[in-house]
């Protein structure tokens, strides 16, 4: 799909309007603003423009889907038809590239699209959960109520993954600060005390000599040490674009110490949060396991909830196929089973992901009140090594020369 901006003459009020259009070609484009009562004057296709910078700072966060999908829901359940509704919104939202993609959903729309089908477009903002939600509420005639459910869905998770990475900073940050003082120990200090032994003439240590050597030669060939780490950081990331490297990433994360609790926490809730959603929406429950294995992020889990999905295929309940699934923790079929007995289950998926969701929030401040001091004794640690590695011997040659 190619934009074209365009020059055309409004047939209905006879002004010139600048805006611009998606289609597959230039004809194409041109007979779509015919359809939607345009003359067009100039029609030219779009660069793309992009680089770096202006990927980042033209990007839709999750707080501008949020808000867009919580104010288009208001709008429609006020009674407002549809075309009014994306109107409005398209005046009130500020990110360029989200009005951008408003402005063609709205073109769409008015030419005889269904909302879903308008944001299937563009599959990099609207993904298939959105879009289910989309659908099912335009087939019950609940379209506001689902957007109000796909907004809350995103907030949740997006509180979550905010919480997380909080927790994750502190320890980066002392991360960064230990590989800072072991550089300045090696690069500042180091040379001197080298210096020192040259102008006694005396032997360094062997722990010594090893740090003199490290910083001569990373002085030397920083240019090698850079150029390395590039390399493996590049092919280590390629890697992770694999199969394998995907299925390596998510399974660390899963069973890594500490934070593999934590990260198994955030799959379950997010399962059950996305379940609770679908269902209640009306989505059946072979589309949910569908969606759900693709909504949770992680190929384990992934694989799980899908061999989950043959089973109920063949006729065998949620809980039980579930249950036999390693991946899944306890609660989560227990639950399940409550919902089927009660004919509830998308209330239980609910209380399911509560229960989780405050687990982790739990768990969370707990990791990071315990990893400050660990971290901070690790640095003592580190930062101590160096120093005796660097004072002992020199303590130790002082009292040579007194003697």
């Amino acid at each position: 799909m190619k934009k074209f901006s365009y020059e055309a003459r409004d047939q209905v009020s006879n002004k010139i309007v600048k805006s611009t259009v998606q289609a597959d070609t230039e004809n194409g484009a041109a007979q779509l603003l015919i359809k939607q009562g345009f003359i067009p004057l100039i029609l030219k296709e779009q660069g793309d423009g992009s680089n770096i910078f202006t990927k980042i700072a033209g990007r839709i966060t999750t707080k501008d889907r949020i808000v867009f999908t919580r104010q288009l829901a208001t709008l429609i359940g006020a009674g407002l038809p549809l075309a009014q509704s994306l109107s409005t919104v398209f005046e009130q939202t500020e990110n360029k590239k989200l009005k951008s993609i408003i402005q063609e959903v709205l073109a769409s729309v008015e030419g005889g699209k269904s909302l879903s089908e308008s944001f299937s477009k563009y599959p990099e903002v609207f993904n298939e959960i959105f879009l289910a939600l989309i659908g099912a509420g335009e087939a019950s005639g609940t379209l506001d109520t689902s957007m109000q459910r796909i907004a809350n869905q995103q907030e949740k998770d997006a509180i979550i993954m905010s919480k997380i990475k909080g927790a994750l900073t502190y320890p980066i940050i002392v991360l960064v600060v230990i590989f800072g003082v072991m550089a300045f120990m090696l690069f500042t200090v180091v040379p001197q005390v080298e210096k020192l032994y040259q102008d006694l003439r005396q032997k360094l240590p062997f722990i010594t000599q090893i740090m003199v050597d490290t910083a001569s030669f990373l002085s030397k060939y920083w240019w090698v040490v850079i150029i390395a780490l590039a390399l493996f950081v590049y092919f280590f990331v390629q890697y992770l674009k694999t199969k394998a490297g995907i299925k390596m990433k998510d399974t660390f994360k899963i069973k890594v110490p500490v934070f593999g609790a934590m990260f198994k926490k955030l799959y379950m809730a997010r399962f059950a949060r996305t379940a609770q959603t679908l269902m209640s929406t009306g989505v059946s429950m072979l589309d949910m396991l569908k969606l759900t294995a693709v909504a949770v992020n992680n190929s384990i889990i992934e694989d799980s909830i899908v061999r989950a999905a043959e089973k109920v295929k063949g006729g065998k309940e949620l809980s039980a196929s579930l249950q036999s699934e390693s991946s899944f923790l306890s609660l989560v079929p227990q639950m399940v089973k409550i919902g089927e007995q009660s004919g509830r289950i998308d209330e239980m998926m609910g209380k399911t992901a509560q229960v989780y969701e405050d687990e982790l929030d739990e768990q969370i401040r707990t990791i990071s009140t315990s990893i400050e001091p660990i971290l901070m004794v690790v640095l003592a640690v580190v930062a101590g090594s160096m120093v005796a590695a660097i004072l002992l011997p020199i303590y130790s040659l002082v009292n040579g020369i007194n003697i």
